[in-house]
């Protein structure tokens, strides 16, 4: 072994900084171990959006400024079709690139004392008494490597494909975040988010599996087709694969932990991941060093589900409601007949939110007919 540690974390983005900063907030002088094979900063295929939630689950480890210097954005605009809907969230998102935010949360649980080596890890060997990570020996182990983690075996499940660009901002973006749903495999939609800078990210993402493998061609025309003007000028394109969760999260007990993308965590309604990463990250760091080490798994497991269990179900619900188009309309429009409706559907694509009596019964006047198709900006 080249050395032991109490917590080795594979993989150093959100879900592996927050881990570090978790664990050292638990445990100031725990020996940590950042593994991963690109140097900091690195670009990350993302939409960037960071909902007003990541920051709160930052605040008690003193990491919140991450977004310091972008601008807030306030604005969000869902579209299918007729249906639309353009109001002011409850509060603020922020669109940061990832080669910036990834590299701050780094920097700050490096200051915290985490120590980052460039690795790519090869073999994980879990031990009676630890787990040894190529040479590495530590107490526990968590494993933030994204969709194609080595910790863990591909996840079961539905997966998304999406891809993402940079583009000048056009004024019809300006100062939102945007979305238009397509007609493709639902949902599957196309995003304009501001950056603030000149720049909008732009993508595309729908549902994919083995037996319908979608092309970059593909993606890429239904951009253009769902955003024109968003691709004649793109540039830094990049694919990722997104492991959406389902109705009831796994987390095995033991030394091994899983956060972010390498457990599966991704908002099937909306794509968005980071505040689950960074949510169930912290999680993870404190879990590791708040007990035995062999019972880090089922602290961790329970604490995930306390925070996150019905959120789970709901959005799991809700992504299968809107695979059919007539309900992703429905929800529009109740949306722009009522600013709590449209503060429900926010909470469900980028926090906690559940379908609460008030959305479901929108939707269901939305499908009867009972609201007419308007755009709201009131």
């Amino acid at each position: 072994m080249r050395d032991t540690w109490d917590v080795l974390v594979v993989g150093a983005g959100p879900a592996g900084a927050s881990a570090a900063l978790g664990t050292l907030a638990a445990r100031p002088r725990a020996r940590v171990l950042l593994l991963d094979r690109a140097d900091f900063p690195r670009d990350k295929s993302c939409g960037d959006g960071i909902a007003p939630h990541v920051l709160d689950a930052l605040a008690p480890v003193g990491a919140a400024d991450v977004v310091a210097g972008w601008a807030p954005v306030h604005r969000l605009s869902l579209r299918r079709g007729g249906a639309v809907v353009d109001r002011d969230m409850r509060r603020p998102a922020y669109v940061v690139p990832r080669e910036v935010f990834d590299a701050r949360l780094v920097e700050r649980a490096v200051a915290a004392g985490a120590t980052l080596l460039r690795h790519k890890v090869r073999e994980v060997a879990v031990r009676s008494d630890r787990v040894e990570v190529d040479g590495y020996a530590a107490a526990v182990v968590v494993g933030a490597d994204g969709a194609h983690s080595v910790v863990r075996p591909r996840p079961k499940g539905r997966r998304a494909l999406a891809i993402r660009g940079y583009t000048p901002t056009r004024p019809e973006w300006a100062g939102r975040q945007l979305i238009v749903y397509g007609e493709r495999r639902q949902p599957s939609y196309a995003w304009a988010f501001d950056r603030g800078d000149g720049l909008t990210n732009v993508g595309y993402g729908e549902i994919v599996d083995d037996a319908r493998p979608v092309s970059r061609d593909v993606l890429l025309g239904e951009l253009a087709d769902l955003l024109p003007g968003s691709v004649s000028h793109g540039r830094a394109w990049r694919a990722h694969h997104l492991p959406l969760s389902g109705w009831r999260w796994a987390q095995p007990d033991g030394r091994v932990l899983l956060a972010g993308d390498a457990a599966g965590l991704v908002n099937p309604m909306s794509g968005e991941g980071i505040f689950y990463a960074v949510a169930t990250g912290l999680s993870a760091g404190r879990a590791a060093v708040s007990g035995p080490p062999g019972h880090a798994g089922r602290r961790h497991r329970e604490a995930v589900r306390t925070v996150l269990d019905g959120h789970l179900r709901h959005t799991t619900v809700a992504s299968r409601l809107a695979s059919v188009g007539a309900v992703v309309d429905a929800g529009i429009r109740a949306a722009a007949a009522d600013p709590g409706i449209f503060d429900d559907l926010v909470e469900i694509g980028l926090g906690r939110g559940r379908i609460t009596p008030a959305l479901a019964g929108g939707l269901v006047r939305g499908l009867a007919g009972g609201l007419r198709p308007f755009r709201s900006g009131e």
